[in-house]
């Protein structure tokens, strides 16, 4: 639900976590760039780091440091396997956790990949004035996240409430 409030637009980064992307390859961070673009906000910048909790944390750390960037959107490291360490690495750097991220994303997700929802550790928070969407790597996971919960989260025309008067 939207109001006849104007648009804000936020500056947004990405950060994939990968052991194995590349700019050539990076789908995921891709299309989060395009999600945000097409809603209106202003991209940041977007990097690629590799799944290594110290690496994430400096960028991220950088990042929330950094007064003109609202919003960090993340792909990647946080199922199961092997290195996956976004929630170890960015999970410690939050103000306060937005615990209802990942439980809805979970929520809207079961319909589209049924009980293997239960291995995404997606989470949100925010930081120093900085909100953080951690989302698994897939490009449905990103789009799912972005359409379902994100965007609207991110825009301060919808209501009952949005995050965008708490980051400005």
């Amino acid at each position: 639900m939207s109001s006849s409030k104007e648009f804000t637009p936020l500056n947004i980064a990405v950060l994939t976590i990968s052991d194995t992307r590349t700019d050539d390859t990076d789908t995921s961070g891709d299309l989060l760039k395009q999600h945000l673009t097409e809603a209106g906000h202003q991209f940041a910048v977007k990097t690629i780091v590799k799944d290594d909790i110290y690496q994430i944390r400096k960028v991220i750390s950088d990042w929330v440091a950094n007064g003109d960037i609202n919003a960090i959107l993340t792909t990647g490291g946080t199922g199961f396997a092997g290195r996956d360490s976004t929630p170890e690495a960015i999970a410690p750097l939050f103000d306060q956790e937005i615990v209802g991220f990942g439980e809805l994303f979970r929520q809207v997700s079961y319909a589209e990949v049924g009980s293997s929802t239960v291995q995404s550790r997606c989470l949100a928070g925010v930081a120093n004035k900085t909100i953080i969407f951690c989302l698994p790597g897939s490009n449905n996971a990103c789009t799912t996240g972005w359409q379902k919960i994100i965007k609207e989260q991110l825009d301060s025309r919808h209501r009952p409430c949005n995050f965008v008067g708490q980051l400005l």
